[in-house]
């Protein structure tokens, strides 16, 4: 297995933790840095655009008007949830907020970086001396990671309905 599946924590209702290895905290710390930067600089980077989509896209007049509306509200939220993943990477406790930051933001960066790499349904396979497959292992391992983060969160939620 290329992952183990620790990173996660649910410590009991409402409560999680996120241990990452050394590596993997400077990774996510420089990502989270990144994009932070990208947001900040500028939210029309085809890349960053996806970030904040369109409400109304076969209407331009009407998006432009709800992005006037929504976008600097979007974007508070959007830093605020990078604080949180900046301050937790140390891996301490966290409630479900914290969580659901952690989540915002690895999906964030996975869209970022998936609209840079062009992923479509099936990353490329590639040989590990190709010169993308650093950005493309950074891609799965997001994947991975938020996909824990999901699960842990997941437990939490009340039972389905039956039908």
């Amino acid at each position: 297995m290329l992952f183990d599946r620790d990173r996660a924590r649910r410590r009991g209702p409402g409560r999680y933790q996120i241990k990452l290895r050394p590596n993997e905290r400077a990774l996510v710390g420089d990502l989270v840095a990144q994009l932070r930067e990208q947001l900040l600089a500028s939210t029309d980077d085809p890349a960053v655009r996806r970030l904040f989509p369109p409400a109304y896209p076969d209407d331009a007049e009407r998006d432009a008007g709800y992005q006037v509306l929504t976008r600097d509200t979007l974007l508070e939220q959007r830093l605020a949830a990078l604080d949180t993943v900046e301050q937790s990477l140390d891996g301490g406790e966290l409630d479900e907020s914290g969580m659901t930051a952690w989540m915002t933001t690895l999906n964030a960066l996975r869209l970022v970086l998936g609209t840079r790499l062009d992923v479509d349904e099936e990353p490329p396979a590639l040989d590990p001396s190709d010169p993308m497959a650093p950005a493309y292992a950074v891609y799965e391992f997001l994947g991975w990671l938020l996909s824990q983060v999901v699960d842990v969160l997941s437990a939490d939620l009340p039972p389905a309905a039956e039908s």
